[in-house]
């Protein structure tokens, strides 16, 4: 998974709320889209992305095919967001403490 990938396919507001849905419970294609004023084909096409960017994955039940969340995608999705903010933290914490320091330049 790269994580440009999870980011476009998360940009989307309908993949957002499927990953929402999925977050309650694994879902055939189905059940997710009559949760959806658009067809099945679109959520299938929607699921198609977000399984590509490793955030969904499907189990075979019978001849349906359920979705469920990635844990690992998600998982490795959460640690680069992770960094982010961290790095945004530390760089609050050193214009904090510049500031307090009396640093001309902050």
């Amino acid at each position: 998974m790269s994580y440009g990938e999870a980011l476009v396919a998360l940009s989307d507001p309908t993949r957002r709320a499927i990953v929402e849905a999925l977050r309650d419970e694994p879902q055939p294609v189905g059940v997710l889209a009559g949760r959806f004023p658009i067809s099945r084909p679109a959520i299938s096409q929607h699921l198609r992305v977000l399984s590509d960017a490793g955030l969904v994955a499907a189990d075979r039940a019978g001849t349906r095919r359920i979705y469920r969340l990635s844990p690992e995608g998600i998982g490795a999705l959460r640690r680069y967001l992770d960094t982010l903010w961290d790095d945004a933290l530390q760089a609050y914490a050193r214009e904090a403490h510049a500031l307090t320091e009396g640093d001309p330049d902050a």
